[in-house]
């Protein structure tokens, strides 16, 4: 109590004289370094070690508790600063344009301190459109982790039902939402993840006359489509619109992805797929099969690549595709390039 008692004093008339919070905390922590030297230097029924406890040991652990919240409130105001974060800020409340929320700090906290996103890049991705081709077995991780990411928003489009067999791969997607509309199924997800995105779903098929218009109102796209015909069409629509295409695809054991984009030297799709493959030598998932996880990987490597292109961290895989073999886990990299005879981006490369 003496030692409460005194901590109060001094907090208190300091506040008279207009001392400043940081000068009190550090008298307040001389006060307790006091405390604990007596404690640990007095022998045993001092009456003064007596008046302060009789051991040092909860004096030890206020002591690190406090050095621990001290630490914590440190990390928050450099966070603050990085970001501009506003603490009036109502924490339920998504800021677009502002400053970010005191929940979104904290939510955002390992990407904001990290060198090559720091608050910049965060503000990057709450202010970039995204739009997904597909909520299928690779659009699912991709969904998911883009909105746990903070990516400002999301379009989805895709015309398919959840299906019983959906679930074995496409995580994103619940028992109780078989018969939902996939985009709507993975908006419930994606919202009940991050409330501060914004989902627009599309429960429809891309085709050639709606492409344009809606690749327009988007600043990146990531196909995760499951037909040569989509893949072919998002490709042509996102040259004409200047937009990186992130796309990957996957057959029972394999997947591959790489960033398309002539408008800075790489290759587009149909550069190094000219033509559709035979059917038979290409076979859908329900065909020929596919390990459950693998979506997840090379959905996630999709993802990691749509946060590099926003932020400007790293080096997208433009001019590269990678391969992952899953079922002998094994990576290889292989260096792609742009043909000045492609019907879709060769006078582009021109």
């Amino acid at each position: 109590m003496l030692v409460l008692v005194l901590a109060a004093v001094i907090w208190g008339i300091g506040a008279v004289m207009g001392t400043p919070r940081p000068a009190r905390w550090i008298m307040i922590g001389i006060l307790l370094v006091a405390v604990i030297g007596v404690q640990l230097v007095f022998p045993q029924g001092h009456p003064l070690r007596a008046a302060t406890g009789n051991s040092a040991a909860p004096w030890l652990i206020l002591t690190g508790i406090g050095g621990v919240i001290f630490f914590y409130s440190r990390v928050i105001s450099g966070l603050r600063a990085q970001t501009g974060v506003d603490a009036d800020t109502p924490a339920a409340v998504p800021t677009r344009q502002g400053s970010f929320s005191e929940t979104e700090l904290n939510r955002y906290a390992r990407h904001i301190i990290l060198r090559e996103v720091g608050g910049a890049g965060q503000k990057a991705l709450r202010n970039a459109k995204v739009l997904v081709i597909g909520a299928g077995g690779l659009g699912a991780p991709v969904l998911q982790y883009l909105a746990a990411a903070g990516v400002g928003t999301i379009g989805v489009i895709d015309d398919d039902k959840v299906e019983n067999t959906n679930l074995q791969r496409q995580v994103i997607h619940k028992d109780t939402n078989i018969g939902m509309p996939k985009v709507f199924s993975a908006q419930l997800e994606m919202q009940a993840q991050n409330p501060f995105v914004t989902v627009k779903p599309y429960n429809r098929r891309l085709d050639a006359d709606l492409a344009p218009e809606l690749f327009a109102e988007y600043d990146l796209v990531l196909d995760g489509c499951d037909n040569f015909d989509t893949r072919y069409l998002v490709n042509a629509a996102c040259v004409a619109a200047r937009i990186p295409l992130v796309s990957g695809a996957l057959s029972q054991w394999e997947g591959q992805l790489s960033v398309f984009d002539p408008a800075r030297g790489a290759p587009c799709y149909q550069c190094i797929f000219p033509t559709a493959p035979a059917a038979h030598l290409a076979p859908s998932c329900a065909e020929a099969g596919v390990i459950g996880p693998l979506p997840g990987v090379v959905g996630s490597m999709m993802a990691v690549e749509a946060v590099k292109i926003i932020t400007g961290a790293g080096s997208p895989l433009l001019g590269q595709m990678v391969i992952y073999d899953a079922l002998y886990a094994e990576s290889r990299k292989i260096k792609i390039g742009p043909r000045t005879d492609c019907p879709v981006c060769g006078a582009t490369q021109a």
